[in-house]
């Protein structure tokens, strides 16, 4: 690997303006064009990844990657290539360079010994145990994705991503992440009862309304909204692919919504023109998805519930969304109708969360009577 470029030389491996970026990688890529060259004839690694990042792939704008997703597929491929180029030989690579190129240099079987390494042998297995099997799954869609398109886009010569193993998550592989009303309620009362008002607003609005936890982040104090016809509130959510939808607030939702921004000292009535983050910080910024997930987490750890201190259930903002699937379904919701709520675009996706709750209550055990063990049953 010692002709290949190292790490600490791919400079700012991230562009600070993505916009400019693809503007100069697309007018070089049409110059390639007019010269009748291949497309990406005067790119090299650092660029195909920043065009394979940034890119739009969709005339309209709002259908493209979202900001999240790109930083997330950022973050994984930074790490994969600072791991081949500082832990090859570790990983028996022995890469015969072509071009000085990382990417024209590996084949399937490189691949396949990263994915094993990340899998077995990386330094985060050392410190902290096993990946989750979503996690290696998240992992392995991201790897295949970037290497098909360099494939597809002639860059590489052969379909290496065709080299890793697949990492399909097994149902009895998924965490645990039922809470039912009963749980939830416990909850509620818990940070009810010790007045802790902002950790009881968050939680009750995510079970309410099914939102995910970086739309709540999104929640502008305009988003609240009078339905004049219902005589009802609402909240206009930004979702996936920037769709809108309009989830309905119950009145003791719209109660603990202004009941936390009287704990943040901020204004309770939600004029349409209005910028402001709905719900703030305690530093008066919006909260960011992590750092959401990472307040809720803080706070859930010293949680004094039997549920909570066993660990069978790792509880987070996600988790919430699970209980409203859960507890829409106890109310005899049709799962289209979830879905439709959740803003899934699979039914698959939504049945995955409600399959062992349905599991149970579709047991055969259940169409046995009254009779079948006399009075032992």
């Amino acid at each position: 690997m010692s002709d290949l470029i190292k790490y600490e030389e791919w400079g700012s491996l991230f562009p600070k303006n993505p916009d400019e970026t693809i503007t100069d990688l697309s007018e070089r890529k049409d110059q390639a064009e007019k010269e009748g060259k291949p497309d990406f004839y005067y790119f090299d690694d650092r660029d195909m990844l920043h065009y394979y990042l940034y890119r739009e792939t969709n005339i309209n704008k709002k259908a493209n990657r979202s900001e999240r997703t790109i930083r997330e597929y950022e973050k994984e491929l930074l790490m994969m290539i600072k791991q081949m180029l500082e832990n090859g030989p570790v990983m028996h690579l022995d890469l015969d360079t072509v071009d000085g190129s990382l990417f024209k240099s590996l084949g399937k079987r490189h691949l396949r010994r990263y994915q094993k390494w990340v899998a077995e042998e990386s330094p985060h297995v050392k410190r902290r145990g096993s990946y989750s099997p979503a996690t290696l799954e998240r992992k392995t869609v991201i790897w295949k994705s970037f290497f098909s398109f360099l494939y597809k886009s002639g860059y590489i010569q052969k379909p290496i991503h065709e080299g890793l193993l697949n990492a399909s998550v097994r149902s009895e592989d998924r965490p645990n992440r039922d809470l039912g009303p009963a749980e939830v309620i416990q909850l509620l009362d818990y940070f009810h009862e010790r007045q802790q008002h902002i950790t009881f607003s968050i939680i009750h609005v995510l079970v309410s309304t099914g939102m995910r936890n970086e739309e709540l982040c999104r929640l502008k104090i305009s988003d609240v909204r009078y339905d004049s016809i219902s005589g009802q509130y609402y909240l206009s959510v930004l979702g996936k692919g920037s769709k809108r939808r309009e989830i309905p607030l119950k009145s003791k939702v719209l109660d603990s919504i202004i009941q936390y921004r009287k704990a943040r000292f901020r204004s309770v009535h939600f004029p349409n023109g209005s910028d402001e983050p709905l719900f703030i910080t305690s530093t008066g910024r919006a909260f960011t998805p992590d750092g959401l997930a990472h307040y809720l987490q803080r706070i859930l750890k010293g949680v004094d519930l039997p549920f909570v201190r066993s660990g069978h259930i790792k509880i987070t903002a996600h988790v919430f969304r699970h209980s409203f699937a859960i507890i829409s379904h106890l109310n005899k919701a049709d799962v289209f109708s979830i879905m439709k709520a959740l803003d899934h675009e699979d039914i698959h996706t939504t049945m995955i969360y409600l399959q062992k709750v349905l599991n149970r209550e579709q047991h055969v055990v259940h169409q046995w009577n009254d009779k079948t063990l006399g009075r032992f049953i």
